[in-house]
């Protein structure tokens, strides 16, 4: 399945040791490639799970790779019942393997009354705002969303049943947030410390909101 990896101007500027595991503690994903003879097999067949093995290259199989709508070949169609069959795979083949996808690190949420969810370098600005919080006695957990989409539902639910606030801080002015009031549905208060970029935000802020958030 193909990986979207997101960074940002701020990732892009800092200079920092990168540590790589050795080769053994690195968990890798092998491909599945078709077992089928070349001229019995396409690169978008039908299966139950939804994601169709490779096929290999070099080694027999002709295929064709569009960027358009297609048929199980992979040549290109143009009407509306290749996009629906095409958009809809694709949308199903998210939705049965959404809880292998989703990748939250949480920290401190067991018992928290605040919960502080951040994704990017804002995961990072953060934390000074929930350290001085916890210094000060306040139970703050912190969220990590390594994935955005698809969206935790079922995640942010149920935190919404354990809180009393939920904290969205992001690089914009709600964009995802409003992904979590509509999960958290009236069962705690939800807030958002937004803004527009050009730098990371002031962890005063995010601090103040915290405070703010257990009163």
């Amino acid at each position: 399945m193909p990986v979207l990896i997101m960074t940002d101007e701020c990732v892009g500027h800092m200079t920092e040791r990168v540590v790589i595991p050795s080769a053994e503690e690195i968990d890798l994903a092998e491909r599945r490639y078709t077992d089928k003879k070349p001229g019995e097999a396409w690169p978008f067949e039908e299966t139950d799970d939804l994601i169709p093995p490779m096929l290999p290259v070099g080694e027999g199989h002709k295929f064709h790779v569009t960027g358009l709508t297609h048929d199980y070949r992979g040549y290109p169609i143009i009407n509306a019942e290749a996009q629906e069959e095409n958009v809809r795979r694709l949308v199903e083949k998210v939705r049965v393997h959404v809880d292998e996808i989703i990748w939250l690190e949480e920290e401190g949420v067991e018992g928290a009354e605040v919960v502080v969810i951040a994704y990017g370098i804002t995961s990072r600005v953060v934390q000074p705002a929930i350290t001085n919080a916890r210094a000060e006695g306040i139970k703050v957990g912190q969220i990590k969303m390594v994935t955005v989409w698809p969206f935790p539902e079922k995640r942010i639910r149920e935190l919404a049943r354990q809180v009393k606030a939920l904290v969205m801080v992001e690089m914009n002015y709600g964009q995802v947030y409003l992904e979590m009031n509509r999960c958290a549905a009236g069962q705690c208060e939800t807030y958002l410390v937004g803004h527009a970029g050009g730098t990371v935000h002031n962890p005063d802020n995010i601090y103040n909101t915290i405070k703010e958030a257990v009163k």
